[in-house]
């Protein structure tokens, strides 16, 4: 069953709706489960499926996976201290969306879904294009125009159809769900599973620090995922007893798309409307969160930020990272304009546990990388 986070009415899951007839989100009832603990881990079982019993009950289903998860996590130097960064780059297609694509596929192929239409600025498609291919289903990836091409070829040499929308993510968005009207609309950022395969980063994080939480997580925020999964895992953790309190959850937005900030800033429940701009960190360059107000309420609960950072910042971040030996795409970038500043102004202090994900690999975007690296941005 799946409740809508608006309204509250329960909708039945075999009749395969992607939101609510308000327009409300939709989440899966998750009753009568005992939340994660470490005597639920199962070390028997490959990369994220080792937390499979923190997985809402859904249908039974068979698994469609790749492997994904139990990525590295890195003690790495800061400056003056230390950072642990969660390398989720090096999931099989490249991106942390892997978690969430691999437990989303598997429960719509369960339900009987054959085609799909995705929308997404490149990873999620290339992501969803490959699951999809494993799993046999039909797939048409809607990307905008100015995705990257690295990602573009994934996402065709999987097999799937791609079709590239001219505009802005919000027109892409709206011409895949134009498209959806016949076709089933797997979108994850609407999937009320999405979020929950992406919570296991969090877990492994967990016990990759020996069963101790971090103080506080960097997290590149377009519609929030990430965010999202956080506060799902370290929530369950916090209601099992094997953590004290939430760690601090920032959530990163370049300034040319920072709708989440400008609500948080205004203490206002919803994201803004707001007039966006062109960006490097192209993977959160979303204007319309669709379950912003969920990761609104994350951030404030666990008594952490939602932070907005220039071109030059996050490009500097890149710089800085790949001198350290981390080829990531721009977008998760942002995590290292973050740290930089947390420590710099003493937000987060030296002896602070921080822990930042590194969401998708360079190889995605040796386009635009090489392009910023003869035109590099400009001024904060």
């Amino acid at each position: 069953m799946l409740i809508c986070t608006v309204c509250g009415k329960e909708n039945d899951e075999r009749n395969l709706p992607w939101r609510c007839g308000c327009g409300g989100p939709l989440s899966p009832v998750f009753e009568g489960a005992e939340p994660m603990n470490r005597h639920r881990v199962n070390p028997s079982e490959q990369g994220m499926w080792r937390y499979a019993t923190s997985l809402p009950p859904g249908p039974a289903f068979k698994r469609i996976t790749m492997g994904e998860g139990w990525t590295p996590l890195v003690r790495q130097d800061w400056g003056e201290t230390e950072i642990f960064l969660k390398l989720d780059y090096t999931c099989p297609t490249g991106s942390y969306k892997d978690r969430g694509m691999a437990y989303l596929v598997s429960i719509i192929h369960s339900l009987g879904v054959r085609e799909v239409i995705e929308d997404s600025s490149g990873n999620a498609g290339a992501s969803m294009a490959a699951y999809s291919a494993r799993a046999g289903i039909k797939c048409r990836v809607f990307v905008p125009e100015y995705t990257s091409a690295g990602k573009c070829v994934q996402i065709t040499s999987s097999g799937a159809e791609l079709v590239r929308i001219p505009g802005t993510r919000e027109d892409t968005t709206r011409a895949a769900e134009k498209a959806a009207e016949s076709t089933y609309y797997a979108s994850h950022n609407w999937s009320p599973w999405f979020a929950h395969g992406v919570k296991t980063f969090a877990f492994e994080i967990w016990e990759q620090l020996g069963f101790e939480a971090p103080d506080a997580l960097l997290l590149p925020a377009g519609q929030g995922s990430l965010v999202i999964g956080c506060y799902l895992a370290f929530s369950e953790l916090l209601e099992s007893g094997e953590i004290q309190q939430l760690p601090k959850l920032y959530a990163l937005q370049p300034e040319n798309c920072a709708p989440l900030v400008k609500a948080f800033e205004k203490d206002s429940p919803c994201p803004e409307k707001i007039l966006k701009k062109e960006t490097i960190a192209e993977g959160i360059s979303s204007a319309e969160p669709v379950r912003g107000r969920e990761v609104l309420k994350a951030v404030r609960e666990s008594g952490g930020a939602v932070l907005s950072f220039s071109e030059q910042e996050i490009w500097d971040g890149f710089l800085k990272l790949c001198r350290l030996g981390y080829y990531v795409e721009p977008t998760s970038a942002i995590a290292a304009a973050a740290a930089d500043r947390l420590f710099r102004t003493g937000t987060l202090r030296s002896g602070t546990k921080t822990a930042a994900i590194l969401t998708g690999s360079g190889l995605k975007a040796g386009d635009k990388i090489l392009s910023l690296l003869s035109d590099p941005p400009r001024g904060k």
